[in-house]
């Protein structure tokens, strides 16, 4: 079995990447800190942001995908989809990165697994 990185661990990886690129990172969402799923809001300058959740994959590996393929469509879509995420499970970490470069910063993220 493939040791795993806590959920706690990883969170503060991002926000470390987060804010040495320049960016602001905050915590909207405290969860499980071993386990605990993680939601990435990724904005940048305040624009609509791009959500990103951690799943795990059918080799075991996790990956970052959006949960909605065609992307959502203002801010308050994606706040009725996270309390949502919210009230089905509670130790679910939301974060959000607002960060110069988001599309790359989201491409980079799959290196932190």
């Amino acid at each position: 079995m493939t040791p795993r990185i806590a959920s706690s661990v990883l969170v503060g990886a991002l926000i470390r990447k987060a804010e040495a690129s320049g960016g602001f990172a905050a915590v909207l969402s405290k969860g499980d800190t071993v386990s605990g799923a993680i939601l990435v809001l990724l904005t940048e300058r305040g624009a609509i942001p791009h959500l990103l959740e951690r799943i795990l994959q059918a080799d075991g590996c996790y990956a970052w995908h959006s949960p909605k393929a065609e992307g959502f469509q203002n801010i308050a879509e994606v706040a009725q989809f996270v309390e949502r995420r919210r009230r089905f499970d509670p130790d679910l970490w939301v974060l959000e990165l607002d960060i110069a470069s988001a599309e790359r910063f989201a491409a980079d993220m799959n290196a932190f697994d």
